[in-house]
């Protein structure tokens, strides 16, 4: 609780008992006045900036104390009864040792705790909702990395075919790697070229299919043709594309291109 000096507006903090030496009255430690700390007790103080506490009136009739959560019992002296002596209507004792302390009302802190406890499971319940969809958002936003990790993303692989779902495909060009490669005539086109290779993922996850770029070069190492491949210009199934390269498999694609005559004498494979 807090109190102010009405002299020189000091705020002190206050303890319960403190105030029951003098009936609430209390001395000012910076300008040495006594006031009634009373008049402008309060629970908190007001928001800053701020001069005064608000003040209460002293002078009212005093409230009366409704919630009563315990109350001894009297202590009942036991005395020999005389025989034939019947008891007096003025024995106190009769009277207090008949009182009935049934409708008394007993709170302990624990259980007031529990009332509030359905709003403390209500407010976990929205905390924990909160918590699992910033989760989800990070994890989407970093799935790509998440799904390449060679430990979280077979995890993820598993618990997704539990539920039916495919994990979204990831691209990492630098794990294609070219196993062979071929060309030879195109047997239906006169001047076209058939351009074979195998190529297998060794990532630890599937990737979609490359953007392939095929450069043709002559003797000099000078290029005379280069053509980029969409995946959907090498395979036709668009199943097969949605797939993707699964981890650890190697698959042969047929690129068909224009003879550019008899100086090319090389050609080089790229993904992207």
């Amino acid at each position: 609780m807090y109190t102010q000096c009405p002299e020189c507006l000091t705020v002190y903090k206050l303890e319960a008992e403190l105030l029951v030496h003098a009936c609430g009255c209390v001395r000012c430690s910076h300008c040495d006045a006594v006031f009634n700390a009373l008049g402008t007790l309060a629970e908190q103080l007001p928001p800053e900036p701020f001069t005064r506490l608000e003040e209460h009136a002293l002078d009212r009739d005093p409230p009366t104390a409704m919630v009563a959560v315990f109350r001894p019992r009297p202590h009942v002296d036991e005395a020999p009864v005389e025989t034939g002596a019947s008891p007096s209507p003025d024995d106190d004792t009769t009277a207090e040792a008949g009182e009935d302390f049934s409708q008394l009302t007993f709170t302990p802190r624990f259980a007031k705790r529990k009332r509030r406890s359905w709003r403390t499971a209500a407010w976990a319940a929205v905390c924990t909702v909160l918590i699992v969809g910033l989760g989800a958002q990070l994890a989407w936003a970093k799935r790509d990395a998440l799904i390449a990790d060679p430990t979280i993303g077979p995890v993820l692989e598993t618990g997704c075919a539990m539920f039916g779902c495919r994990l979204p495909l990831v691209s990492d060009p630098s794990r294609l790697r070219l196993l062979a490669r071929d060309v030879e005539q195109h047997p239906s086109v006169t001047d076209g070229l058939l351009i074979t290779a195998s190529v297998r993922n060794d990532a630890s996850f599937a990737q979609p299919y490359p953007v392939v770029t095929i450069v043709l070069t002559d003797a000099n190492g000078q290029r005379l043709a280069m053509r980029r491949f969409q995946p959907g210009d090498y395979v036709g199934d668009a199943t097969a594309r949605s797939r993707g390269l699964a981890s650890g498999v190697t698959t042969a694609m047929v690129f068909e291109v224009q003879d550019p005559g008899q100086r090319a004498v090389a050609f080089a494979f790229s993904f992207e």
